[in-house]
């Protein structure tokens, strides 16, 4: 038997000292759970995840909205975290490529060593590949800096580039993440996108009508998504937000 509580791997990073947690909730039938703890904030658990996947899939239902007869979709996410945003986007047939880009280097190689259980089956698919650098550095970069989602093709644009890294706008891992927000750097990625292209954020706050004010500056049209789910340690429905953000095209 497995014991109740494993520390899997621990490293000190530039944000804070960074956890993989495998425990077994006794409460939930003996249910296993893995878990990513960035200093003393909890970045993800594998048990809630419908948010994560909620992002995907409204994400590209509205990338592949109008996408050509036979066109492929090329997707970002930003935040490997446990997988889970990945594998829902490698679950759609029309998904031709995905990025996923990632800051910490320990989080890409508990996916590559099979630390995590959905790791083996995203660095199994020839459609994903993961890489190593800062999104919003990456995202706000110009297109003369000859840097981009894609090492191999810098001035590569996509269909859908998902977001799921700081705990809301206004809630940053890091300061230096602000400016992404504001219009002049969501412009930068929309740069990134093709014609009708998406972006798409996870947010664990609700609604915030300020973002939504510097979405709606800079794409066509924007919606804020509110995602319930119930959490069984406190017995209660909960919710987080996805944002969806449309250029025109």
């Amino acid at each position: 038997m497995r014991p109740r509580f494993e520390e899997l791997d621990y490293r000190p990073t530039e944000l804070g000292d960074l956890s993989l947690r495998r425990r077994t909730i006794l409460s939930l039938d003996n249910l296993e759970v893995h878990e990513i703890i960035l200093g003393d904030a909890y970045l993800m658990s594998s048990l809630f995840t419908e948010v994560e996947q909620a992002l995907a899939t409204l994400g590209l239902a509205a990338a592949r909205a109008k996408l050509p007869e036979g066109e492929k979709l090329d997707v970002v996410v930003g935040g490997l975290g446990l997988g889970y945003t990945a594998r829902t986007v490698l679950e759609a047939d029309d998904v031709g490529s995905l990025r996923v880009v990632d800051y910490l280097q320990p989080v890409i190689e508990w996916h590559e060593q099979g630390l995590v259980p959905l790791g083996p089956g995203l660095v199994a698919d020839p459609r994903c590949r993961f890489v190593h650098g800062d999104f919003f550095a990456l995202a706000l970069a110009p297109e003369s800096s000859g840097q981009g989602f894609d090492p191999d093709e810098p001035g590569k644009p996509f269909h859908a580039i998902l977001l799921d890294i700081d705990h809301s706008p206004d809630k940053l891992l890091h300061e230096r993440h602000g400016d992404f927000y504001a219009p002049e750097g969501l412009r930068k990625l929309a740069a990134k996108l093709h014609p009708g292209g998406v972006f798409a954020l996870w947010s664990d706050d609700p609604p915030e009508s300020g973002f939504l004010k510097a979405l709606a500056e800079v794409f066509a049209t924007c919606k804020s998504h509110v995602v319930s789910f119930y959490n069984p340690l406190q017995e209660r429905d909960s919710a987080s937000t996805v944002y969806v953000a449309k250029k025109e095209g």
